[in-house]
């Protein structure tokens, strides 16, 4: 089974009038590389996020953020009644001693800008009631994420198994040319020694030179290689998933092969039809990237 490494999962959850989300993203990368964005009471708990994130993930580039939207009641600083009501009474005293009118417009803009009218908010900590309803968002979005995952490795899958299916096509359409370009061989050869006038060889060497070049020229065993392999990626893609390491190597001896039949090709034709092979090829591991 294939998984994609390009996944996202999403999850929210509410506890004592805080709304917690959980955010998690993943691309491909050779390893596992976690970014982590924390809401701050959450950060004593980023080492066990992390192994959390390992074993659900194995491999990849991700992001993994958790931020609170608190209730309106709860965002702000109280205020310090006692302190408030102590300046009101102050400011009426200064102003009855010196003979000036209270203010009245405006007059809580003057209240909120003297000190300790708001009281610092109570530093929070985390308990395990908050931190048992915030890890159930966290599995919820990592199993999203995989879903998501495994939707794009289906999808993977099929591309793959479209290209494997177009190189053993192609592969086919190369035999043909290959036994028809014996004769060939064979036929140019005899011509340009018709044209040496006046000059004797001897027939039997000649026909024990013309097959030590068609065999350095014959691509049987890389076309079994290539068989071999073509069928090895399969079995790779619907084997246990965590595979793309394995099936990027494969599309490497895939290209060795591939290579190695077009420097043996002597005609236009099978060199074209290894070429559109390189291509389809090319593909593969371009996509292959993007596998677990």
């Amino acid at each position: 089974m294939i998984l994609s490494m390009t996944g996202y999962g999403k999850a929210d959850t509410t506890y004592n009038g805080k709304k917690i989300h959980v955010e998690v993203k993943s691309l491909n990368g050779k390893s596992l590389d976690v970014s982590m964005r924390l809401a701050p009471l959450y950060r004593e708990k980023e080492m066990d996020l992390r192994r959390k994130i390992a074993a659900a993930l194995v491999r990849g580039k991700v992001d993994f953020t958790i931020w609170v939207e608190k209730e309106q009641a709860l965002a702000g600083s109280p205020i310090n009644v006692e302190a408030v009501k102590a300046y009101v009474e102050q400011i009426r005293e200064v102003s009855a001693s010196l003979g000036i009118a209270a203010p009245k417009d405006g007059f809580w803009d003057v209240l909120v800008r003297l000190p300790e009218t708001t009281q610092p908010a109570v530093a929070e900590e985390l308990s395990d009631e908050e931190w048992a309803a915030t890890e159930q968002a966290v599995d919820e979005a990592l199993a999203r994420l995989e879903s998501f995952r495994r939707q794009e490795g289906e999808a993977l899958r099929a591309k793959f198994c479209e290209k494997v299916d177009n190189i053993e096509r192609l592969m086919g359409q190369i035999e043909p040319y290959e036994k028809a370009r014996t004769e060939k061989i064979r036929q140019r050869l005899e011509e340009r020694l018709a044209e040496l006038t006046g000059v004797d060889y001897d027939k039997n060497r000649l026909e024990q030179e013309l097959i030590y070049y068609i065999e350095k020229l014959d691509i049987s065993e890389e076309k079994q290689r290539l068989t071999n392999h073509l069928k090895y990626f399969r079995e790779t893609m619907d084997g246990p998933c965590g595979q793309g390491k394995k099936l990027g190597f494969i599309a490497q001896e895939m290209g060795r092969e591939i290579n190695t039949t077009g420097s043996k090709s002597n005609q236009a034709e099978m060199q074209n039809i290894v070429v559109k092979m390189k291509d389809e090829l090319e593909q593969i591991k371009e996509q292959v990237l993007n596998a677990l």
